[in-house]
């Protein structure tokens, strides 16, 4: 409760006018400098943190900010997702794992011009099915199902309805590298018939490199199609995240940049960046 009292404080700070993109650079190269010193991870963590559905207790908070949103293009989104990520075991070969999406949102000038919002939007719960061992060619898979939640603390910042559907997801490590596919799609079934349905499906491959030093460099593209209105959202992220360790406590913290390849009229345009901070629990 304490993380979710204080981000929409930080996300105002975040919002004053002398912190843009290039404040977030230098808070980012700062971070990695002052604490990659004391970094004395295990050696196989970030190779499990690549992995969406490794056996690794993990607290991913994650901060977006996109903009030129609306008809003027003078919107913008601070988007804080806390992703905490559970995995159960279930049996002598499977686990099963949680992955749940709660949204804390502050939008200006969405969808107009003069408004402004904050609040939680609705949440996401996937949940997956995947054998402890990867496969004699080392593939590592999960299936099972998605969730979405009418949680919304106000209207503007959700869909207003509920929805289900299946997710999946199949990867390879090799060496430094990871390499995979993450997708789902939602359907709606029940919410506010004033509302439009939704029928989507977001897509993520990814790419993963990590170096000696335990820095992964990823790239991967969150697209969703919207069935409903047949419009594209194409999200390019490329980040850098090191793994450090304060005290007894491992981190991994770093950010990166997105390009919008497609969006639907008066979302996001352009560029946008990200910034991450994920606590460790290593059984």
């Amino acid at each position: 409760m304490i993380i979710y009292y204080h981000l929409p404080k930080a996300i105002h700070l975040m919002k004053n006018k002398y912190f843009n993109k290039q404040s977030f650079l230098r808070l980012f190269l700062s971070l990695l400098l002052v604490f990659s010193i004391n970094c004395q991870a295990e050696e196989d963590m970030a190779k499990k943190l690549a992995n969406p559905i490794s056996s690794l207790i993990s607290l991913p908070i994650q901060a977006n900010f996109d903009e030129n949103f609306g008809k003027n293009d003078n919107g913008s989104v601070w988007r804080i997702n806390v992703q905490p990520v559970i995995p159960v075991s279930i049996s002598d070969d499977w686990n099963m794992i949680s992955r749940t999406i709660l949204p804390v949102i502050d939008q200006t000038d969405v969808p107009f011009t003069g408004k402004e919002q904050g609040g939680i939007g609705d949440i996401s719960q996937s949940l997956f099915f995947s054998p402890k061992k990867p496969t004699s060619n080392g593939i590592i898979w999960g299936v099972g199902p998605v969730f979405l939640f009418d949680s919304a603390s106000k209207d503007v910042l959700g869909t207003e309805k509920w929805g289900m559907g299946p997710t999946g997801v199949i990867l390879k490590q090799q060496g430094p590298w990871t390499y995979g596919f993450l997708g789902n799609h939602i359907q709606s079934f029940a919410g506010n018939h004033d509302r439009a349905d939704i029928s989507a499906t977001f897509m993520q491959p990814f790419l993963a490199y990590i170096t000696s030093t335990k820095t992964t460099i990823g790239l991967n593209t969150e697209s969703t199609y919207d069935w409903e209105s047949r419009q594209w959202s194409v999200p390019i992220n490329f980040t850098v995240m090191q793994l450090l360790k304060l005290g007894d406590q491992i981190i991994q913290v770093g950010g990166g940049v997105r390009y919008w390849a497609d969006a639907p009229a008066g979302a996001a345009e352009d560029w946008g960046f990200r910034m991450q901070l994920t606590f460790l629990f290593p059984k």
